[in-house]
């Protein structure tokens, strides 16, 4: 009994694996995110709507000093009620690569410039609903410049040593899931060996 229904469910299987869509709604369409509801079919061949948050994607770094502190931001998020400690992060701009948003913004929200950035990772931080895509990079060769946050920003920088940033991972005071990836990316990357070491 049990292989006769696999075999129905593999010859259900759309042919790539995916699902097809079938139809596309617009629900809302705002300064940063669309909302869509997708009409599809799934690989298995039941045919489901998903919803769809669209969002151009971002820029995450995260800036280490020539001495090895760790440039955090500190800010209040409306969404989550409460001030989170986080990697200094900002969406792409039309026509804009994920370098040049990850250059801007890190002078933007920290004052300071890389000479060296260097892309780690790329990852989606929720896709059960969320289309968006993470860039991920390391800012090494810092030059003090001048911050120059948008009008509705208002971020406190903080610099941690490596240890000190190191646990946060381990602990409660980082609550931001790329923060979280991104500093446990670091912790494991080779360029930064050397404050690593027990």
């Amino acid at each position: 009994m049990y292989q006769t229904r696999a075999r129905v469910r593999i010859a259900n299987v759309n042919s790539d694996g995916k699902a097809r869509l079938l139809e596309r709604r617009r629900i809302f369409e705002g300064r940063l995110v669309t909302l869509e509801v997708d009409r599809v079919v799934e690989p298995s061949g039941m045919e489901v709507e998903r919803e769809v948050l669209r969002h151009p994607g971002a820029a995450v770094l995260l800036p280490v000093t020539n001495d090895g502190r760790v440039v955090l931001v500190r800010q209040f998020r409306y969404a989550a009620g409460e001030f989170l400690l986080e990697a200094p992060a900002g969406t792409i701009d039309p026509g804009e690569s994920p370098e040049e948003t990850a250059s801007r913004e890190l002078v933007e929200e920290t004052g300071y410039f890389a000479k060296r950035l260097e892309k780690l990772l790329e990852f989606y931080p929720s896709p059960g609903i969320l289309e968006e895509k993470m860039y991920l990079f390391a800012a090494t060769d810092l030059e003090a410049r001048t911050q120059s946050l948008d009008e509705d920003e208002s971020l406190e920088v903080v610099e941690l040593p490596w240890e000190d940033a190191m646990a946060l991972v381990a602990g409660v005071d980082v609550r931001d899931a790329k923060t979280i990836i991104a500093l446990s990316y670091l912790r494991t990357h080779p360029a930064f060996a050397q404050y690593n070491a027990p």
